[in-house]
């Protein structure tokens, strides 16, 4: 699946809600959807420049709605799906966050501690429509379709 769109991407992080990367482990852990909103406010608040790098946080969760029952093929069924609309730099670290031969490189290593510190039940992390404006900046600089809503 590759997404076309601002819009069809917001769709998809909409449904995150209620939705986890593994049955049954609900108990003190968040939906992929607050995940994906703290892991991307914890990147910026640590690096409020790097708007790729924050969007990277913010879409790394949607592979398990991609690809449900695959975890292997989660990231890269993620990356894939962003590539077209933010850009080589955010499907790289996507797809290369949980792999551990991927290399340490500040980004990376800044992309898992958010992941990992990303998960607590009692952090507001804002909501989704916070994030647009800056999905359609990246988009806008990033998409060889040239579709931004």
């Amino acid at each position: 699946m590759e997404l076309r769109s601002v819009e069809e991407l917001m769709d998809l992080l909409h449904a995150c809600r209620g939705s986890w990367d593994a049955p049954g482990l609900r108990g003190g852990r968040v939906d992929l959807h607050q995940h994906a909103l703290q892991t991307a406010a914890l990147l910026r608040r640590r690096r409020p420049a790097d708007k790729e790098l924050q969007l990277a946080g913010l879409v790394h969760a949607i592979g398990p709605l991609l690809r449900p029952g695959d975890p292997s093929a989660h990231a890269d069924c993620a990356a894939d799906a962003v590539r077209a609309l933010l850009g080589e730099r955010v499907a790289r670290l996507v797809r290369t966050h949980h792999r551990a031969d991927a290399g340490a490189d500040d980004d990376l290593l800044r992309l898992r501690q958010a992941d990992e510190e990303g998960r607590s039940p009692g952090f507001d992390a804002g909501v989704l429509e916070d994030w647009r404006t800056v999905l359609e900046i990246v988009a806008a600089r990033n998409s060889r379709l040239g579709a931004v809503d």
